[in-house]
């Protein structure tokens, strides 16, 4: 039980006493991984009035010293200062890494702190994790995000939440610091798997916006009109309207890189090994990147996943 009444212990400190002010004490958070996702966030969490214990492989961002956040010169040093620890990392083997090797995580925890992953990474090991640092007596959420570089800046972060209960109700606080749409989906791993499921459904609309506007393009309509008037319609989409967008006017810098997106993708298809079932169409997609990655593209916004079919196809939806 000792666990469970220090994270009520710590939820009191973040929890909102009303609508418009919370508690004048300052939970001491851990943040590991200050990349373009990840310093964003931390920023939101110094805003909401909380301590901040930093690390990452490049110095942290000024902005956050300057705040007063704490550098620490490793996980584990993290981990023994901060009663609940972040993770945005980007891949299964970072977050493993970060976990437990001889200075990660693991060897800073002490019963009752809450590791929460945010990066986006194998559900299989993930639940594998979760085990581990639960034997420590500390909980574990994966909790990957969908918005890209403009939600975590916006803080309008969608959060895909898996783990128990008790610590969702602890971390949601801080969460709301984030993102708009948080949900627990249901136990370890389950934050993960609706992740991968969210980057299917994204790549798969990429591809389908991408043929269109080609087509509507190569059969001599104005693609940009073409995209305008699908809007009004039932093809509508997010997709349509922000990715749509970039493909007529050319806009590929990176919200979130081709590079990333075949990363979740094979997660996708490895997952799919595993469980026996056939992903057809997140098979051709993720040969649409690799085709991309091959063309020197990886870095790219995952919009430019047109620029695949525009190469098979000999022709641009724009010329920008």
């Amino acid at each position: 039980m000792r666990r469970w009444r220090r994270q009520a212990d710590y939820a009191a400190l973040i929890r909102p006493t009303s609508n418009n002010s919370r508690r004048n004490i300052m939970a001491k958070l851990g943040f590991i991984g200050l990349g373009i996702m990840g310093a964003p966030m931390a920023g939101h969490l110094q805003a909401g009035g909380h301590k901040l214990y930093l690390h990452d492989v490049k110095n942290p961002p000024a902005s956050l010293v300057e705040g007063g956040a704490t550098v620490c010169t490793s996980a584990a040093e993290v981990a023994k200062r901060a009663d609940i620890i972040f993770l945005m990392v980007p891949d299964t083997p970072h977050v493993e890494e970060v976990l437990f090797a001889e200075e990660g995580i693991a060897a800073g925890l002490t019963p009752g702190k809450i590791v929460v992953d945010m990066s986006s990474i194998s559900p299989i090991a993930t639940k594998e994790f979760a085990k581990k640092i639960n034997k420590k007596s500390c909980a574990y959420l994966d909790a990957p995000v969908s918005g890209g570089e403009v939600g975590a800046k916006a803080a309008s972060l969608t959060i895909m939440v898996g783990g128990p209960q008790e610590a969702f109700d602890t971390v949601k606080p801080l969460f709301d610091l984030m993102g708009k749409n948080i949900t627990l989906v249901g136990g370890n791993g389950d934050g993960q798997t609706t992740k991968v499921a969210n980057q299917i459904i994204v790549a798969l609309n990429i591809q389908a916006v991408a043929e269109a506007l080609l087509f509507a393009s190569k059969a001599g309509a104005d693609p940009a009109k073409v995209r305008e008037a699908l809007m009004g319609g039932f093809a509508s989409s997010r997709i349509l309207e922000v990715h749509g967008e970039r493909m007529v006017k050319r806009t590929f810098n990176p919200g979130f890189r081709i590079a990333l997106h075949q990363k979740d993708l094979n997660l996708a298809l490895q997952g799919a090994k595993a469980l026996g079932v056939s992903l057809p169409n997140t098979s051709a997609t993720q040969e649409l990147m690799n085709a991309c990655a091959a063309n020197g593209l990886s870095g790219l916004d995952h919009s430019a996943l047109c620029q695949a079919i525009e190469l098979m196809s000999n022709h641009k939806i724009a010329q920008g």
